[in-house]
């Protein structure tokens, strides 16, 4: 048997996602209506159809299952970042790169919002969405290290990505507070270039 291409999709990890992706659909729909903290993970799973431990074995947790949609946000950023021209400076190639953090708000704006919304107004949910945001910035500051020739770890690299995630969050969350009318994209704008402009102030 030949071996498998090192880029090649594995059929069995793409069914999992797959399977993974429509189980959260069903409880974060059932997460909206009853409220998280209000619905157990059982009455989850059988929202979803499944049994509670089929439920346990997609996801570790009830947050885990609210931000499937969102998991591979971090990741796809530092993608972007490892992707920008080496000529550009690093704040607008971070302010690039975020541009894949907002994947599931250009396919959906009405179904992005409620998430953010339940994120927004559930506590638990929004320490697992923060202790999120620690991980993408650690990702991102290496993969800012490496552009800029710096040591992971590296205190600039960590400082601009927290930066980044923290108007990337501002926006979101002023987004949140004014729903679909406002404009996501452009508000993201704004965040970084306030940023931007202090500190050439």
């Amino acid at each position: 048997m030949a071996p498998t291409p090192p880029n090649a999709v594995d059929p069995r990890a793409q069914a999992r996602a797959s399977v993974r992706a429509k189980i959260a659909q069903a409880v974060f729909t059932i997460f909206a209506e009853r409220g998280f903290e209000q619905t157990t993970a059982t009455e989850a799973a059988e929202a979803a159809g499944i049994s509670r431990a089929s439920f346990f074995r997609y996801f570790s947790t009830k947050e885990e299952a609210v931000f499937a949609a969102q998991e591979a946000m971090g990741e796809n950023i530092a993608a972007a970042l490892l992707e920008r021209p080496t000529a550009e400076d690093d704040w607008t190639a971070l302010r690039r790169a975020a541009d894949a953090a907002v994947r599931n708000y250009e396919r959906s704006p009405t179904e992005t919002l409620r998430r953010v919304r339940l994120a927004r107004t559930t506590p638990a949910l929004r320490a697992h969405e923060l202790e999120r945001q620690l991980q993408w910035r650690q990702m991102i500051g290496d993969v800012l290290a490496g552009r800029i020739g710096r040591e992971r770890g590296d205190v600039r690299c960590e400082a601009l990505a927290g930066a980044a995630i923290a108007a990337l969050d501002a926006a979101v969350t002023t987004w949140a507070e004014r729903g679909e009318s406002a404009d996501l994209i452009a508000l993201i704008d704004q965040a970084f270039e306030a940023i931007r402009d202090l500190g050439s102030a």
